[in-house]
């Protein structure tokens, strides 16, 4: 069969929708497979800096005075594993109090906050999936419990985000293992979107839409039929989107994912606040990541990513979203490069159906 047939039976099969988000209405995604058919030079696989210590390096074992002083070190001072510290060229700061300005239609409001740096390995260049499932969970430890922290300080802080930019092409500056977490006085917009549908779903239907999805992931069969001829179009089986799930959580691939490769993990159980989740959900959680960042890495031989977690803010105002909201971690590998149309529309282009993303991170043997 000829490379042109064989380019043929692909578009003949491929899948062009525009499919909406269904937590955040507003957003869509347009799937394109024949899109990724297009010519296009192949990416040079950038090789990981593996080496266990950098004698230069500022977040390695022995370092410790090229940084600020340790805010919080597990398990100890000497010897330890995970340390978190101020960043030095923090977003956001409480160095200095500052006046909200308004001038017209312009508006600024005081970049107060905080901007800390979660050492999360001693060495340099190891990743997630190398990592010990208890290392895991002891990190995500410390994220939940410096939260808290910085809530309990400052009631100011209106959102805390917690995130990781793994590869040059996820934005990390410095190669060795590290997260970031920063605390600010408004709910960032993405954050916001979704309490905002989530809620508004709750008031219609009684239940959280997180849970529903979760829920429609874990039973929902369909077949769709051509309107005018009869013909099956699709068949959606149970759990197609489903990568794994273990006794406390699932990890999806998002029927509308905006990255090809895009995975989010979600509580099986209602939550909505990550703060809240006990040592021995923490524990479970971080097997199941640790198995999904090798997946990926297997899959795409090399994972360049951003991971971030989306969980209900802290405040009064935010008592009713506990029953809405469900707190989440998304992971979304950085495989393309937005492009004119994207960030001219606004819609997101993702040249593999997410099925079969999720079939082959399913069907890799860890």
């Amino acid at each position: 069969m000829s490379d042109m047939q064989n380019n043929n039976d692909a578009q003949n099969q491929s899948i062009r929708e525009i499919r909406i988000n269904p937590i955040v209405p507003s957003e869509s995604v347009l799937v394109a497979t024949a899109r990724g058919m297009r010519p296009k030079k192949k990416e040079e696989r950038i090789e990981r800096d593996t080496r266990k210590h950098v004698e230069t390096c500022p977040f390695c074992r022995g370092n410790e005075s090229m940084t600020p002083p340790a805010l919080v070190t597990v398990p100890n001072e000497t010897q330890w594993d995970i340390r978190i510290v101020e960043n030095l060229f923090a977003i956001l700061g409480d160095d200095e109090k500052k006046s909200n300005l308004v001038m017209g239609l312009q508006q600024t409001i005081d970049g107060y906050g905080r901007h800390e740096v979660i050492i999360d390995h001693s060495e340099h260049g190891i990743a997630v999936f190398d990592m010990s499932s208890e290392h895991i969970a002891n990190v995500f430890k410390a994220y939940r419990d410096r939260m808290l922290a910085l809530y309990e300080a400052d009631d100011r802080i209106r959102y805390v985000l917690v995130f990781k930019n793994f590869g040059p092409a996820a934005g990390a500056s410095i190669p060795h293992t590290h997260s970031q977490l920063i605390a600010m006085p408004v709910i960032p917009e993405n954050v916001h979107s979704e309490l905002h549908h989530s809620e508004k779903y709750y008031d219609k239907h009684h239940q959280c839409i997180f849970c529903g999805l979760i829920d429609e992931a874990l039973t929902f069969e369909a077949t769709i039929y051509d309107r005018d001829s009869g013909e099956v179009r699709r068949k959606v089986d149970i759990g197609q989107y489903i990568i794994e799930s273990t006794e406390h959580f699932i990890a999806i691939k998002p029927f509308a994912s905006r990255y090809e490769w895009e995975v989010h993990i979600f509580p099986l159980k209602h939550q909505a606040d990550f703060i809240d989740c006990s040592d021995e959900l923490i524990a479970d959680f971080a097997g199941l990541l640790k198995r999904t960042m090798k997946r990926l890495d297997n899959v795409l031989e090399g994972v360049q990513y951003n991971y971030f977690m989306h969980t209900v803010p802290h405040g009064k105002e935010f008592k009713n979203n506990q029953n809405s909201y469900h707190w989440h971690l998304e992971i979304t590998p950085r495989t393309s490069i937005p492009t004119g149309f994207e960030l001219g529309s606004g819609l997101f282009v993702n040249t593999i159906s997410p099925e079969d993303a999720a079939r082959q991170l399913r069907e890799v043997d860890i």
